[in-house]
């Protein structure tokens, strides 16, 4: 009996988020186009869902990503298998579930990544990835607001700022970086990308510019592109091997989708392999093991699973320094939330982290390996890591926490029951590899090291550090003060050879009319926060799927 369907569309593009917006946007540009874009969370504005107004209010609000980290309105919360590399501890991930998906929610730093990332894509075997062929995407998804140059563009949806304030403590870890060997740089986002300098946000007028803002709200009235919101697909529908829709759950109801074009994939590199599997496609001893039947073999879903490893470290300031601490507490908060309720500025338009600096372990390596998130604030770091909540310390503080900006390390994401409701089972297998190790190690000897530079040590109470003074009890405290920097990606890789889910135009092998295009496809994660690739990825990804050319001023 043929599938009954309740909606019909050319494209169906399932997930809201740093790529589903993007592509929607790019999609339904072409009148003819008729677009439907699926997301399981609702909106993000306050006013359009009364239920999650506050919720949404911290969206907005650059400064109230602490706060969405673990809040079930916006987030999906995932949750890690005891984790062996970290004592065994469960490990929670903040995902968007909401318009914008985790661009709502993330920590509104743009970061590219290294030209190296994307030309190893191209050595892995994705032709069309290397730096050259992804920077025009990079310039037309943004509007550079320091103005257009050969790597940044103006223009595009994507608002990307200069930090709005300099803290006194901020600017001392800066220089303290530089008396360090780390070299200052102006624009982090270029080629080269070593260096410390203040991170940009993708932020505009003091407010939040997720996916949701820049690309999908200034287009959601075009009559082609239909948005279902508390739209939780279920499967992908097919015809034999012929993707030909997407099944639902809205409001307790089934609702089947028709795309008489391509079914597109945009739920990250959590929900994406999941969709994958609950629709037959995967690893066949997974599938069995739930009583779904298998449609192709594809071993490589679900595999491949990485994320960037963040150790937290933090030191006490003497009294007298200001800090975010005293900014976010007291008088201090109520002088904040005036100053951004007259003209958006201050505290409540700060991004999580200030300083940004990526640096080598080694001097003999190509380029760097470590980045580090520097600000002036300290947190609770017992309840970030077990409950990813930010709670600032009364008493002035900063931070400098390390990550590995290409892990060793693999990971997987499968199915836990066939029953879509249920959270997959997320295996993070953190520092499970020797060198991860031994970067961990290096890490803490190099923040050691900027701690005790003249340039901040005198805002101090003491350059003292828990760390320890052995490689083994480094990376003991590296095991269990680090967790997840969000950075989850390549669960559905993309490469030439058989093993890969997608080809190098995204598109799923063994199947017709189904892409992946999303974080999950990077055969490789990026040197730095994910959100600005992936956004990339979605603008090439629609230029694959509609067969169109970059105009010649982006090309060259």
């Amino acid at each position: 009996m043929a599938t009954q369907f309740d909606i019909e569309a050319d494209y169906i593009v399932v997930g809201a988020g740093s790529a589903g917006c993007v592509l929607a946007n790019r999609l339904s540009a072409a009148p003819g186009n008729r677009v439907l874009l699926l997301e399981a969370g609702g909106d993000d504005r306050p006013l359009k869902e009364p239920g999650q107004f506050v919720s949404n209010m911290l969206i907005q609000m650059p400064i109230g990503f602490g706060k969405t980290l673990n809040d079930r309105k916006v987030n999906w919360m995932y949750e890690t298998q005891p984790d062996a590399g970290t004592g065994g501890r469960v490990h929670k991930w903040p995902k968007g579930k909401v318009l914008g998906g985790s661009s709502s929610i993330n920590g509104l730093l743009y970061i590219r990544g290294q030209a190296e990332d994307y030309d190893g894509w191209r050595q892995m075997g994705c032709d069309g990835w290397s730096y050259d062929d992804v920077l025009p995407y990079f310039r037309r998804a943004q509007n550079q607001e320091r103005g257009e140059c050969d790597t940044h563009g103006v223009g595009g949806p994507l608002n990307t700022a200069d930090f709005p304030e300099h803290n006194e403590v901020s600017q001392a870890l800066l220089d303290a970086c530089v008396e360090a060997g780390i070299p200052y740089s102006p624009d982090i986002n270029a080629r080269d990308q070593e260096g410390v300098s203040w991170f940009q946000l993708t932020t505009r007028n003091g407010r939040r510019c997720s996916t949701a803002v820049g690309y999908l709200h200034p287009v959601e009235g075009r009559s082609n592109l239909r948005i279902e919101t508390r739209a939780y697909a279920q499967r992908i529908l097919f015809d034999g091997k012929t993707a030909i829709g997407v099944e639902f759950e809205q409001n307790g109801r089934t609702v089947r989708a028709r795309a008489n074009a391509e079914v597109i994939l945009a739920a990250g590199a959590v929900e994406s392999p999941k969709l994958l599997e609950l629709s037959g496609i995967g690893r066949g001893e997974v599938l069995r093991e739930h009583g779904i039947n298998l449609l192709h073999e594809a071993p490589g879903v679900g595999e491949n699973m990485q994320d960037h490893f963040m150790i937290g470290a933090q030191w006490a300031v003497k009294p007298g320094y200001r800090t975010i601490n005293q900014m976010a507490h007291g008088w201090g908060l109520a002088k904040e939330v005036a100053k951004y309720a007259i003209n958006r500025t201050g505290l409540l338009s700060y991004a999580v982290a200030h300083i940004v600096a990526f640096t080598k372990t080694r001097p003999e390596l190509a380029s760097p390996d470590v980045q580090l998130h520097l600000m002036a604030a300290s947190v609770d770091l017992q309840k970030q890591n077990d409950h990813q909540q930010f709670d600032l310390e009364r008493t002035p503080g900063l931070a400098c926490t390390p990550c590995q900006v290409r892990p060793e390390s693999r990971g997987n994401i499968h199915i836990a029951s066939s029953d879509p409701a249920v959270y997959p089972r997320i295996v993070a297998n953190y520092l499970s590899d020797p060198i991860d190790q031994e970067v961990a190690v290096a890490q803490l000897k190099l923040i050691r090291k900027i701690m005790h530079q003249p340039a901040v040590a005198p805002y101090l109470v003491s350059t003292d550090d828990p760390f320890g003074d052995t490689d083994e009890s480094m990376l003991g405290y590296a095991r269990m003060a680090g967790s997840t920097l969000y950075h989850v990606v390549g669960t559905c890789r993309m490469g030439a050879d058989s093993a890969a889910v997608v080809d190098p135009e995204l598109r799923v092998r063994g199947v017709d009319r189904l892409r992946v295009i999303d974080a999950s496809i990077m055969p490789r994660i990026v040197s730095g926060n994910t959100n600005a690739a992936t956004i990339m990825i979605a603008e090439r990804g629609a230029d694959l799927i509609l067969g169109t050319q970059l105009p010649a001023a982006l090309a060259s």
